[in-house]
């Protein structure tokens, strides 16, 4: 059956954007050493697609012992914000994502689902000038299940014809549990951790399009 439906997660999919993030969180951390910043970022690559929130919490508690207030992680959230909603905003697009979201945007409906925080993502696709392409922009403090749950019930959007598009094991976790199609785009920060997956993947939205039309997921 053809897809009608995408849910895309943006860092790694359509923007070329995980490193700004990976950084970010490398310099937040790196006052306390390298090897408190190293596991940073190798729980952050780990985990990508998990919200910002949830990684200080962890971090705080693993390391410090700490468990942060709504104020001191607010305050960290916010100072990551303005270290990286730049670099996101000037990242690269994701090769040929442009053109997948012109050319399909009139037959196709699509929507983002990510793990940087509703408000941040709303400004980074308007400063990108996409948001026209997409019916909603959806992130954290809610997680990606959250989301492929709620718009599959508020738009009555049948389950086999939608596809997630993601770079990371939530956005995997999130179409496993909504029983959606899912492709996996390849990029150098997760090849490892998906080098054992043996599903849909493309690595730009060319041989995307391609891979959908030769598994009659798109016409």
């Amino acid at each position: 059956m053809a897809i009608k439906n995408i849910f895309f997660d943006f860092d790694g999919v359509l923007a070329e954007s995980v490193s700004a993030k990976t950084i970010a969180f490398k310099e937040m951390y790196l006052s306390y050493g390298k090897d408190i910043a190293n596991k940073v970022v190798e729980y952050h690559i780990e985990n990508g697609g998990v919200s910002r929130y949830e990684k200080f919490r962890y971090w705080e508690k693993q390391f410090f012992g700490k468990d942060l207030s709504k104020t001191e992680l607010k305050q960290m959230a916010d100072r990551f914000s303005e270290l990286v909603l730049q670099k996101v905003i000037d990242s690269e697009a994701v090769s040929e994502s442009l053109w997948f979201l012109k050319k399909y945007n009139k037959t196709l409906r699509f929507w983002v689902i990510t793990g940087t925080p509703t408000a941040e993502i709303e400004k980074i696709a308007k400063a990108r000038k996409i948001d026209c392409f997409f019916e909603g922009l959806h992130g954290s403090p809610e997680n990606k299940i959250h989301w492929s749950e709620y718009l599959l019930r508020t738009y009555n959007l049948d389950r086999t014809e939608t596809l997630f598009l993601g770079d990371a094991t939530t956005d995997m976790d999130a179409a496993k549990f909504s029983k959606l199609h899912f492709a996996l785009r390849r990029n150098k920060e997760n090849r490892e951790l998906f080098k054992d997956y043996d599903g849909l993947e493309f690595e730009d939205f060319k041989q995307l399009e391609k891979l959908l039309i030769e598994q009659k997921l798109l016409y």
